[in-house]
């Protein structure tokens, strides 16, 4: 995951911010060019740190995913660390909105840990 800075983490405060919103919108409120949100949206989307939501399929409707929130939580570490998908997978956001590792039996994994460990 290749972020551009300060681009990149702009175009994902504005959506956590302000909630759902289109290149335009976001190229204003950015400071960023239209081009240059246009561009980076869908690598964005890529890295799945934000969602086209439509409504239709070709309307550039967008809004920040789990991802992208936990993204924003380590934004300061993003050029001390040699992966930071890797920090940001293993650190998601849980759904009461704090950040923590996730639970390995989210993914199926028995854990066999016990009361007393």
């Amino acid at each position: 995951m290749k972020l551009r800075q300060p681009t990149d983490f702009l175009i994902l405060e504005e959506l956590a911010d302000k909630g759902r919103n289109v290149a335009t919108n976001l190229a204003h409120h950015t400071g960023k060019s239209r081009k240059n949100i246009n561009t980076r949206l869908p690598v964005l989307e890529d890295y799945g740190l934000v969602r086209k939501i439509g409504p239709a399929e070709r309307s550039g409707l967008y809004e920040i995913a789990t991802l992208g929130k936990t993204a924003l939580v380590h934004q300061d570490q993003y050029d001390e660390v040699d992966d930071f998908e890797a920090l940001i997978e293993g650190t998601q956001i849980t759904p009461d909105n704090t950040s923590g590792p996730q639970a390995s039996f989210a993914r199926g994994d028995s854990g066999n840990q016990t009361e007393d460990s």
